[in-house]
This record gives C-alpha cells, structure tokens and sequence, in this order.
C-alpha cells in the first residue's frame, strides 16, 4: 500500500509538471515512476520459483545428544534478490549453540535468517543444537519475505510444512535413584515361581483328578483308550508390568509438578532398561493418551532389542494431564496380563486406594511393588507390599542434572 500511494503521487506530480512544462519535474517524476514500476515487477516475482527446505540431523535422539538444524534456499529463476529474510519458528526447550532466537512465547522462539541470494544460486545454513529436555517438538512454520532493491515493497509466503523431533528421557543407573537394582530384580525372581508356559508342549500322561478339562490330549485318549492330559514345558521368564501414573498433585488438585512427573518418566525409562538387560519381558502402561496414541498410552511386553526404543518412544511423548486416576487404569488392565507378569507402578501420589488394590492384587497372587516417586513412605500396614522410596534429595539433585526449573 505504501508503494501505490507513492506511485499515485509520483504520476500526479507528472501530470501537472507536463502542464506547466516543466521539463526537469517531469524526468525526475518519470524516473520515479519507471523506479517504482520495476520495483513492483521485481517484487512480484521475487519469490517465484524460491525453494524452501528444513532438514533435522536426526527426528528421534537421546536425552543429552546434538543435532544440526539445517535449512536450504534456492533461488532456481534469473532475478537475484537482494534481501531474503527467512524467520523459522523453532522450540525454545531445544538449546541453540549458534545462532541467536527471539523468544515469542512460552515454549517457541524464532530462529531469523536474513541474506541476498543470486540467480539460479543455493544458500545453506546449519545451525548445532543440544536437546537437554525430553518431549516431542515442533520446528515449524516458517514466514519468508522478500521484495524489491529499494525496500519500497514486499511480498511473504508461508511454509506449513513440520518437522518432529522425538527426544527420549534420561537412562540413568537405578542406584542413583536410590533404588539398588539387585534388590528390586531378585525380589521379582524370588516372588516369581517356575511355571508352564501353555505353548509348549512337552507330551501327555494319564489323567489325574483335579485336571482341568482344558489339557486333556483328546487325540492321545482316543488312542490309548484312556484320558490323557497335556504335559507342558516349564519356563522362567517373567513379564514386568511398568504402570506409571502421572499425576503428580493429590486430587482434587489439578496441574502438575513437572520435576516430579520427569522423574517418574526417568525412573520408568531406566527400570525397562535395566529389566530388558536382565532378560525381562518389559510392558509399560501409562493412563494418558496423547496426541499420537490411538488410546491409553500401552507398550505390550516383549523381549525384542528394540523394546526399549518403543518403551522410549512412548515416555517422550507424554505430557502433564492425566486421561483416567491410575486406580480405574490398573484395575482395567491387570486383569488382561498374563498371571506370571510382576506389576511396577510408578506413582508420585499413591492415594489409599491405589495401596488398598496393589494389596488385594498381591492377596489373589499377584506380584507387585510400589515406587513412590518424591514425599514420604506411604504406610502399608497389611500384605507387606514391597515399596521402592525416590527420596526427595534425589530428586531434587536428578532435577538439576536436567536442567529443569524448581518451582
């Protein structure tokens, strides 16, 4: 709008000059027309055939690693430009080693990029970066500007496009949480007896009373003459149920304690590590959906190497709002877990009636335990619960290590 106005007023100045024959008013007015007509021709093509791209080292990385944030421009037509200024709205929890961001909001910061660029040439800038904070995060959209030599005009587009960068907690060893690692995985394979493994056959006997009707061998009585029940192969491996809970204030608080919430993500994330590497079936059960889950956050249990990537993928994900309270979410799934899986649960609030159903879990023969995450010990004054105690100390120190804010 600027420009039009001074063109208006540049042909105006050149009617009237051409009344009054004045002949240098008139060439200096129509050297400012012929300016300003070139530099509106030069803007509306300035960003034709300009190409954008935005390109991350790595989308999915460990707590701690770097990445280089990269972005490419191409000018692929023969009109340089003389300014193109490139603003990329980036996370602000994600450390930028080089480089300066404008912070713009809470969480987002814009990265500004601002140089010429020549006909059918090519422009690359990269950019280091440090994730120090576990999440999923957004780098994305991007404004570019450009226009004419004199700055008399300009033109923006705009690039939709995201990209995701998926940073998984911190792994650390167990005894820095104050939880010693051989204590908590012995008492699992004390609490878990040797069992059969209803896949593996190993053969048949006679039918004794009291067998369930479901093992018998029909093919084997019918040829014998006489029952005979299936006979299964015994196996020791054991599945280790992890249910985090993420509510960090007791209802009917709403919000979260974010160092505390991080912790019971750290402490979930290093015990699926240090289960998997004892030979563990890991499952992790969080009662949250997020925004790309299909439903309550669920890692099914497996022994596979990549496991604990899975198990990683989920925890970075999550965020501070509880979906269900974990007591409905634990009653709901324990029933669907094989009857030799050990349930973990994680909780910074175990509430009187998560510590009444671990025990009546543990009364029909589960095995269970607590990890309490922060404040004092709960006291369990029947079944002789097994609970695992991150003291406050330790998380305040493993709070500081990730760079989180105490509030």
């Amino acid at each position: 709008m600027r420009g039009d106005y001074w063109l208006f007023i540049a042909v105006l100045i050149l009617i009237v000059s051409l009344a009054l024959h004045q002949v240098p008013l008139a060439l200096i007015s129509l050297l400012f027309i012929l300016t300003g007509g070139v530099s509106r021709l030069w803007n509306r093509y300035c960003l034709h055939r300009v190409e954008y791209r935005r390109h991350l080292s790595q989308n999915q990385v460990f707590f701690g690693d770097e990445i280089v944030f990269e972005i490419e421009v191409t000018n692929r037509k023969p009109l340089p430009l003389p300014w193109l200024q490139i603003e990329d709205e980036l996370p602000e929890k994600v450390t930028l080693l080089k480089g300066k961001a404008t912070i713009t909001s809470e969480d987002r910061v814009i990265l500004n990029n601002i140089f010429p660029i020549n006909m059918y040439h090519r422009v690359k800038r990269r950019f280091p970066m440090r994730c120090q904070q576990r999440g999923v995060f957004i780098f994305g959209p991007t404004n570019i500007h450009s226009g004419d030599l004199f700055g008399f005009f300009r033109k923006d587009m705009k690039i939709d496009k995201l990209d995701y960068l998926l940073v998984y907690p911190r792994l650390v060893p167990l005894e820095k949480l104050g939880i010693p690692s051989q204590q908590l995985f012995g008492d699992i394979r004390l609490k878990t007896h040797l069992f059969q493994d209803p896949v593996l056959t190993a053969g048949v006997r006679d039918y004794h009373s009291g067998d369930s009707l479901k093992r018998i061998h029909w093919k084997s009585t019918a040829r014998l003459g006489k029952l005979q029940t299936k006979v299964y192969e015994p196996t020791t491996t054991i599945d280790i149920s992890i249910f985090l809970d993420v509510r960090t204030l007791r209802a009917p608080l709403w919000g979260s304690v974010l160092q505390l919430q991080e912790l019971g993500i750290m402490a979930a994330a290093s015990i699926s590590q240090q289960a998997l590497k004892d030979g563990f079936r890991v499952g992790l059960y969080v009662n949250q959906i997020t925004r790309f889950s299909s439903g309550m956050v669920t890692v099914p249990h497996s022994q596979h190497p990549d496991q604990l990537l899975h198990i990683l993928e989920a925890l970075a994900q999550l965020h501070q709002v509880e979906t269900v309270p974990m007591v409905r979410f634990l009653r709901q799934e324990a029933s669907n877990l094989p009857w030799g899986s050990t349930l973990l649960v994680i909780s910074a609030q175990p509430v009187s009636e998560l510590l009444a159903t671990l025990l009546d879990l543990k009364r029909v023969g589960r095995s269970v335990a607590l990890v309490q995450v922060g404040g004092s010990v709960p006291e369990v004054s029947a079944g002789n619960l097994k609970v695992y105690h991150i003291s406050d100390d330790v998380a305040w120190d493993m709070v500081k290590q990730i760079g989180l804010k105490e509030e």
